[in-house]
């Protein structure tokens, strides 16, 4: 029992540390900067994958996590900032935390793609009311991946390893903060 109040303590802890940080750039520069990440984080991703250029092009909306950081020893967690795009406009921006119980061990740093159906999931997804569970995979990037991918429960996640390596068997979500464009 003492082992599941550490664990239940440690994931509150990180929660709390992922939740304190501000969903969007504060100035000017920092928001551009986000925003050219994001840029070059997708067209990496449609480089090595054709086929997610027009699987974008259909969905209602998205948004891009230029780099989201993770880390684990039997507890772990992962954080990232990243753009949201309503079609091809630029949106807002949001916040991915994300925290694990398992096991696990390294670290790792990937590229994410959040693709929303349509209207009524673009809506839950920034809303906050959309968090990914142990039973929700994601499409990992490469050639012709997206062509084959389908939404769940109207969305698809992509992602795409920057660097690092993580051994995970892990339980773990992911939750989301939006905040509009000003």
């Amino acid at each position: 029992m003492r082992g599941l109040s550490f664990i239940v303590t440690a994931l509150v802890a990180l929660s709390f540390l992922a939740t304190s940080c501000s969903t969007a750039p504060k100035t000017t520069e920092e928001k551009d900067k986000l925003e050219s990440q994001a840029q070059k984080a997708l067209a990496e991703m449609k480089a090595k994958d054709p086929s997610l250029d027009a699987f974008l092009k259909s969905s209602y909306g998205y948004a891009v996590f230029p780099s989201i950081g993770k880390g684990a020893v039997i507890v772990g967690g992962a954080y990232g900032k990243g753009v949201v795009y309503e079609s091809v406009r630029k949106y807002g921006f949001m916040d991915m935390t994300q925290a694990s119980v398992g096991l696990a061990l390294g670290g790792q740093s990937f590229k994410e793609i959040v693709a929303c159906q349509d209207k009524e999931s673009f809506m839950r997804f920034i809303s906050g009311k959309l968090t990914f569970d142990a039973n929700f995979s994601a499409v990992a990037v490469k050639s012709g991946a997206a062509s084959t991918a389908k939404f769940k429960e109207g969305v698809t996640v992509f992602t795409d390893p920057n660097a690092g390596a993580m051994f995970e068997m892990s339980l773990s979500g992911q939750t989301f903060s939006f905040e509009p464009i000003n």
